[in-house]
Formats: structure tokens, sequence, C-alpha cells
């Protein structure tokens, strides 16, 4: 599998310039990633395919630019894009994320036309090229399940795992506090509550603030706008909490909803996240 692209927003007929860096230049791929148009990745496809001028001329690969040249991209590339697909799946257990590890198959091995869930309304049809780039944006590890977002288009993996992301993402996640298996919230301390929002750190840095709220008397409810390797299994240790199952619900606006376990949809054309 390849690794997730991170590139965001839509093509514009024309990219505003960039910050200058050093002498003032910087490379166009760059200038075309952090205007938002694709990634870097996919700026060299276009450079390499003739879609990319600077200044009315056609770009060479490497081509460097000073914030004051005019950069265009051809409609080929923004067509291209179009077709590039997203892709919801409802992870089941024992399926990791990205690449395929100790004997566990990656998530995207569920993504085929039997799978595909009847209740679909969109009238994208199945075929195994979207299966070419199809990668992750963002992590769900092996025992939890949920929400996970596939995409062929770097936009959306930026939109989702880029640095600048603000996207929260909701869990429910099913805790036990020692031997306590049912109405853990009446044994949990409320102080300790008050951590899980604000004040643990992970691999020697504060986490941000976040919303943790008892759903039900053994069920919390988190909202997180960052994603640690196994955050919320940590966060939880941390205060004396076993998790002992973890389900992701929503990724800013787009919900799970009634997708079944270990099925998958498209996202819609007019949902964003």
């Amino acid at each position: 599998m390849t690794q997730p692209p991170t590139f965001r927003r839509a093509p514009r007929p024309e990219a505003a310039p960039s910050a200058p860096a050093g002498d003032g230049t910087v490379r166009l791929n760059k200038r075309l990633a952090d205007m938002g148009l694709c990634s870097r990745r996919e700026a060299d496809e276009w450079i390499e395919r003739g879609w990319v001028r600077v200044n009315g001329a056609v770009a060479a690969m490497g081509t460097k630019v000073a914030p004051q040249d005019r950069v265009t991209v051809q409609r080929e590339a923004e067509a291209a894009q179009a077709q590039r697909v997203t892709i919801l799946l409802h992870k089941p257990v024992g399926y990791v994320s990205g690449q395929a590890e100790d004997g566990h198959q990656p998530a995207v091995t569920l993504v085929n036309a039997r799978s595909h869930w009847r209740g679909d309304a969109s009238r994208t049809r199945f075929s195994p090229a979207q299966l070419r780039g199809l990668a992750p944006a963002g992590r769900l590890d092996i025992d939890s399940v949920g929400l996970l977002v596939l995409t062929q288009d770097g936009r959306v993996a930026r939109a989702l795992i880029g640095e600048d992301s603000d996207i929260d993402k909701e869990y429910l996640v099913r805790v036990a506090y020692g031997d306590i298996t049912t109405d853990v919230q009446a044994a949990f301390p409320r102080e300790q509550l008050a951590r899980l929002r604000h004040g643990l750190s992970l691999d020697g840095q504060p986490l941000k603030p976040a919303q943790v709220d008892w759903q039900n008397p053994e069920q919390l409810r988190f909202v997180l706008r960052e994603g640690k390797k196994r955050q919320i299994r940590r966060m939880c240790e941390q205060v004396g909490l076993k998790v002992t199952g973890l389900k992701r619900i929503r990724i800013g606006r787009v919900l799970l909803g009634q997708l079944p376990q270990g099925q998958w949809r498209y996202l819609g054309e007019h949902e964003r996240f």
C-alpha cells in the first residue's frame, strides 16, 4: 500500500503566492501544495504531464518559483482529480488501517464489489481501478471498530491528517475501572474525568483539550482534535481505566450512521468533512 497523499482543497485556475523561503523562491510542487491545489506528489504528476504553467510557459520538473510568478493549472488536472474516490469503511476488529503487519490484513482488502453497502446513495459504480492508490486518511487500531476513511484524493487526506487539520473525531469507549465493569461512572473519580478532558501528556507532549463525558454508566464519549497512536487507550490507562471496546462514529460532519460492520460506501458528492 502507498502512504496517504497530503494535499487539500479543490484546484483553482490560479495559485496565489506561497510564503518565500531562503532566496525567496520555492519549488513549484510546494507552491501548488501550499495553496491547497494538490499534494506535492500529485503536483509532480501534473508537471510531468504538462498541465502546469508558470507565467504562461509549460513548467519543467524541479522548477522554482518566486512570489510574483503566476502559476496556472490546466483543466485536465481538475478532471483527473474528479475521478478520485473517497471510501467510508466500517472497520471490524482484526484489521489494520494501513499496510499488513503481524499477519493481519489491511482494511483496504475489505473494499470490493461484494462488501459495497446496498444502502449507498452514491451513483458511483465500483471499479478495481479505484483501489489504485487508495490509502487510509488516519488510523484506527486493530482492536477498534468504526469509521475509517480510505481515499485516492490527497486533498481529503490533508484535510483529515495534515499538520493544520482541526477536524474533530467522535468515539464511544466502553471502559472498566479496576475490577469494576458495571456502573463504572459511579466509581470513577470526577477529578480523573477532568484530567481526561485536559491535563494529560503523551510522548512528552501535552494533549489538546478533549470533550469527554459519560454516554452511559459503562461508556464514555470522546471528541478529539488530534490522533496520536492508540491515544484514547493510553489516556485511559493514565487515569486507571481499561478500554474494553472502542468505536469511532464520526469524523467532522460525516457519520458512521447505519453502515454495517465490514461494509463500505462512497463519500457523497455533497458530503464534506
